[in-house]
């Protein structure tokens, strides 16, 4: 048995990844239906979908996380693609909801910072898709802040302003965008519908995601080959060994 062979036996398998990193849009994005568990179903055995969503969090909190999920040491050089979808809490109105809020231009600043250390780790700007917050139903929202004893503390002119930062940072930045905000209203459709709670997405609103984001990640990560060959062909094989040597050799697309 030749050496790489001897090593093989002894390693893991190299499993490429992509990670969605986000908000509670991405935490929920692996329930039934939903955009994040439609993605994975996709890139079955040719990639793990990782999710890193964090419900509540906005940029300020993200870019200090995103620096323990992906490390130069470690994963990075698995990393075939990255989402970044924040915006929904960030563009909090302040006077309602301090906690959350982040000023405009710090919510850029923080998208560019993720992006810069990305690339810092050898997560070049090619596999980044940033994703703007999508519009909010003022009217579906403002009975959850009630209903919550608060007040409506989020207004879609406002979050507008999110996306189009969110968008700018991509132009500038040289990643893909996916402009949710934009598309869920345009011919001034009525977007309720992709929305659960006016906030968070619903099943309607999940599948459009899915729709959309698909053609941008598929240049990224749907030409990687099936890891491993298929049972049928295992058979043919003249031993154990061979079947590692299949793996090696990258021959693993059937």
């Amino acid at each position: 048995m030749s050496g790489s062979l001897v090593e093989a036996v002894g390693s893991a398998l190299r499993w490429p990844q992509v990670l969605l990193f986000g908000d509670s849009i991405t935490q929920f994005s692996f329930h039934q239906g939903g955009w994040g568990a439609s993605l994975a179903d996709k890139l079955a055995r040719k990639c793990d979908v990782l999710n890193r969503g964090f419900s509540g969090y906005n940029t300020r909190w993200g870019k200090i996380i995103l620096r323990r999920l992906i490390r130069k040491s470690s994963n990075a050089e698995n990393v075939v693609a990255v989402t970044i979808f924040f915006g929904a809490n960030d563009s909090a109105l302040k006077d309602e909801n301090p906690q959350q809020h982040v000023p405009l231009d710090e919510y850029a600043e923080n998208l560019e910072n993720m992006i810069q250390y990305l690339k810092s780790v050898d997560v070049p700007e090619s596999r980044v898709i940033l994703i703007t917050p999508p519009p909010l139903c003022e009217s579906a929202w403002e009975k959850e802040c009630i209903a919550q004893g608060s007040k409506l503390n989020r207004m879609n002119l406002v979050v507008g302003e999110y996306a189009k930062a969110c968008l700018q940072v991509g132009q500038n930045c040289g990643t893909d965008v996916l402009d949710l905000w934009t598309l869920m209203q345009k011919d001034n459709k009525d977007f309720s519908s992709y929305l659960s709670d006016g906030l968070h997405l619903s099943p309607k609103g999940n599948e459009f995601l899915s729709s959309h984001l698909w053609p941008l990640l598929e240049k990224k990560a749907a030409s990687l080959p099936f890891i491993l060959p298929q049972w049928r062909d295992i058979g043919a094989l003249k031993d154990d060994y061979s079947l590692l040597e299949h793996l090696l050799l990258g021959d693993g697309d059937h």
